[in-house]
């Protein structure tokens, strides 16, 4: 079995053979290569100790020599170079007590989450697969190393990880693997926000981001998101449904590109539906201003889990607007377009897509036409440039100003009554028109 290593891994690996130690590439790069993808990186193992990779090479940086880590630096792209290690005992499910450097690979690969990332690759011996990783990755299984209540006691975010790992490669976890991970879910709850954060995220964007539900099963998300079995347990007694809120979401994850933004808006689209919850004498349940509530709770779990303002911000704007029952004409959609602008409408567009395409057949066809309606008068207003918010308005404070209006609260309100106008008739939006209008006020 032959892997194409790249020139500037070979040539590390081939100079620390050179010099009596043993180098191969090892883990995700192995692993993506035997699956005939293109690794995002390569990692090298070796027998060298951190100081002696140092020496060398010309230019290293001491990314953690603690780890056994240093990257080298060949023509300013930087290869990450560690050492084989033995991990001491874990004391908080998180990091090892200490760390042993070994100059057995066996001992190095042993310590390893899954047998798919236990794998190492040199030109010279080949693949060295002592865990079984290549079989697993033939038959599609996610299996951890040795005992898999020993490797996620170590490090308890390796349960999500399983989750994740099964997620973009569309894999089965295997049964042992499995139980171990439900038994011991609880212990995430040791686990950073920021690390959870991550998963989540690769999870979302993965190909198959409904293995969420493989999460909620083994009561993962229990611990990590509970907000969500909140909507696994949430039925949709209504004609325009035919799953529960938990399995309508999933359903809708599936039927999007796998922009970030765009997941992760769709997980907590609905999350309010379980709160405003209420049934009629007929048996039919509603979810009135569901909307308000789910962007409230996006904001919350968003926080907790450490993720940047402006991820923030976007994913709720979308949350808050993907029922917005507006009428297909040119006012509504630029009214739209006004409050959250062209790009995230885009995202809404498709958003509202999937959430259409996850419902029942109830008036499908159209939910569907309006959408379609809808795409159109978008695309005529971008291309006819019409005002959609004040930068584009024909006038400015400035202007105001010079006409004789004073700095101030009516000189704002003023501004947001003339843009009202061009939203309704952008065919008004020129400078001599607007002015007109201040004059008559």
């Amino acid at each position: 079995m032959v892997i194409q290593i790249p020139e500037k891994v070979n040539k590390i690996i081939k100079k620390l053979q050179e010099h009596g130690y043993d180098a191969y590439a090892v883990g995700g790069c192995v692993r993506d290569s035997l699956l005939g993808r293109t690794p995002a990186d390569w990692d090298i193992t070796t027998s060298a100790k951190p100081l002696e990779v140092k020496e060398l090479f010309k230019r290293t940086i001491d990314t953690g020599l603690q780890h056994g880590t240093v990257t080298v630096m060949l023509n300013r792209e930087g290869f990450e170079v560690t050492t084989y290690r033995i991990d001491g005992e874990y004391e908080d499910s998180r990091h090892p007590k200490e760390v042993i450097f070994t100059g057995k690979l066996e001992e190095d690969l042993k310590r390893r989450d899954f047998t798919i990332n236990a794998m190492a690759y040199n030109d010279r011996e080949g693949l060295v697969d002592i865990f079984g990783g290549a079989k697993d990755l033939e038959n599609q299984i996610i299996r951890c190393v040795g005992g898999p209540r020993e490797r996620f006691t170590e490090d308890a975010l390796r349960i999500l990880r399983a989750v994740r790992f099964s997620a973009q490669l569309g894999f089965a976890i295997e049964e042992d693997t499995a139980k171990a991970a439900g038994e011991l879910a609880d212990t995430l709850r040791k686990i950073s926000a920021e690390r959870i954060h991550t998963e989540l995220v690769k999870l979302l964007v993965s190909p198959h981001p409904a293995y969420l539900r493989t999460a909620w099963k083994l009561g993962i998300t229990k611990v990590v998101l509970p907000e969500f079995d909140a909507m696994m347990d949430t039925p949709q007694n209504n004609p325009h449904h035919c799953y529960s809120v938990g399995e309508h979401t999933l359903k809708a994850l599936e039927m999007v590109s796998d922009n970030r933004i765009l997941r992760l808006a769709l997980l907590f689209h609905d999350m309010g539906k379980p709160e405003k919850r209420s049934t009629d004498k007929a048996g039919i349940d509603h979810f009135y201003r569901h909307q308000k509530v789910s962007a409230d709770i996006a904001r919350k779990i968003m926080k907790r889990l450490r993720f940047d303002n402006d991820t923030l911000d976007k994913v709720t704007k979308l949350v808050l607007w993907h029922e917005c029952p507006w009428e297909c004409n040119g006012y509504s959609v630029r009214k739209v377009l006004c409050k959250i602008g062209p790009q995230l409408f885009e995202l809404l567009l498709e958003m509202r897509r999937a959430d259409v395409m996850a419902q029942s057949n109830f008036q499908r066809e159209e939910k569907l036409k309006k959408l379609k309606q809808s795409q159109e008068l978008y695309e005529e207003i971008m291309e006819r440039q019409d005002c959609i918010s004040l930068k584009t308005l024909a006038v400015s404070g400035r202007d105001l100003i010079q006409a004789g209006m004073k700095p101030g609260k009516e000189l704002g309100e003023t501004l947001e009554g003339l843009l009202e106008l061009v939203l309704k008739e952008p065919e008004k939006n020129t400078k001599e028109y607007l002015l007109s209008r201040i004059e008559q006020r």
